[in-house]
This record gives structure tokens, sequence and C-alpha cells, in this order.
């Protein structure tokens, strides 16, 4: 089975002045499609560095990442943000959802970047899969916090992604809305044959996916395999 996503050798390495700060420290891992897997560690180990260089929003000081069978490494931004549209979805910790816009709006706007038909569709269906038929005219600012987690969720699916990205993302809801938010998450993941890559400090959720890849001081520093990938 080839692999979706293809880590080689990744360093990253900060200059400030004449010191130069490692963040990550030679790692490499490969993850296959239709598979989850979760990034833990202690704050400042380098998860959301790594995440970033996954998905392409920045780039390494040395090594290579291969997603979706590209070598992201070796592209422009333009052509970087061309593979996310089309293979990557994200949800982050902090929503990041355009208040200026509905929840509707919010979710057709990765759909109308790609040109698809139909999007005022594609992206009510979303929302009434995740329980927001109902919310889907109100602005960022009228949802809760796990409503707007559920706007994120529905979005991060519209393009019908290869490989999702999600960095903490239960990580500003309470419980009972983080189990919520969890179970929609895996279970639409689930639905649609999505790799998901989560970033999380919760333990709990870590072992609710079939693999863990622990770092610490920005080296990889445990790799358990939870389940094995049919």
């Amino acid at each position: 089975m080839s692999s979706i996503l293809l880590v080689n050798h990744l360093s990253k390495i900060y200059q400030t002045g004449p010191k130069s700060f490692t963040v990550l420290d030679d790692i490499s891992f490969e993850i296959e499609p239709g598979s989850s897997c979760a990034i833990v560690g202690p704050s400042g180990s380098g998860k959301t560095t790594l995440l970033g260089l996954c998905a392409g929003l920045d780039t390494a000081s040395s090594g290579n990442v291969i997603l979706d069978g590209q070598a992201i490494d070796s592209l422009n931004e333009d052509e970087r943000a061309s593979v996310r549209n089309h293979s990557v979805g994200f949800i982050f910790q902090s929503f990041n959802l355009l208040p200026t816009l509905t929840a509707l709006e919010n979710v057709m706007v990765p759909l109308e970047l790609l040109g698809r038909k139909n999007i005022k569709q594609t992206a009510k269906d979303l929302l009434e899969k995740v329980g927001l038929g109902d919310r889907m005219n109100h602005y960022a600012t009228q949802l809760s916090g796990g409503e707007q987690q559920r706007v994120s969720i529905a979005r991060a699916f519209a393009n019908n992604p290869k490989i999702l990205f999600a960095d903490e993302p239960t990580g500003n809801l309470d419980e009972e809305t983080g189990a919520t938010i969890e179970k929609l998450l895996f279970d639409l993941n689930a639905e649609q044959g999505t790799t998901l890559v989560l970033v999380t400090h919760d333990n709990e959720l870590a072992q609710k996916t079939d693999r863990i890849i622990k770092l610490k001081g920005g080296k990889l520093h445990e790799d358990t395999q939870l389940k094995t990938i049919a």
C-alpha cells in the first residue's frame, strides 16, 4: 500500500541572529491511506511545527515531505496551495472561521476556490451532517465554541480531502463538547475514508487513533501502532 504521507529526515531550524534553534531533528515516518495517527508530546516538542510541514504550510530546513505523491518541498507556494486545496483538510484549535461570513458561507469558501458546482447545496449537506442544519445562517460570533468547531469540521471535509490535519481539535472545548466533536470527527473520517493526522495533548483522544507518534525534544521518541490497518 503506497503512503499518503511520507516524511524523510525532516528537520526545522530557526535562526535568530547568530543563534540557531532546532525545533525538529531528523524526523522520518510514513502514514497509510485511511489510517488515523496522533502526534503527541510535551509543549515545545515540535508537534504543531511538524503538522505545518506535513501540510505544506511551511518549508523544512532539510529533509522532505511527500504528500499524496507530491514532493511538496520542491513546489513553490502557489503549487503547494494547489495541493492543499485538492488533497488536504484542516481543523484548528481556534476554529479559524471568517467572522463576517455565516456558517454556510464559511463552508462554501473552499468549494468556491475549487470552482465546484452546486456549492451551496454541498455546504448545506455538510452542515446537516454535523448537526447544524438550523444554524447555517448564523455568524461565527453567534455560535458556541462547539458549534464553531462543527462548522470548521464541515469546512475541512468540503473538498473531499484525502488527508485531514487537526491541531488540538478539542483544545478549546469543555469535556462534554469535546467528546461530541471527537465522535463527529472520527465518524465523518471513517465515512469519507479520509486519513486523519491530529496533534493533541489529550491522551484519551490519542488512544482512539490507529497509531501514536510521540515527539520529545524535537526528535521522534516513540512510534506505537495501536490497531492494524485493514
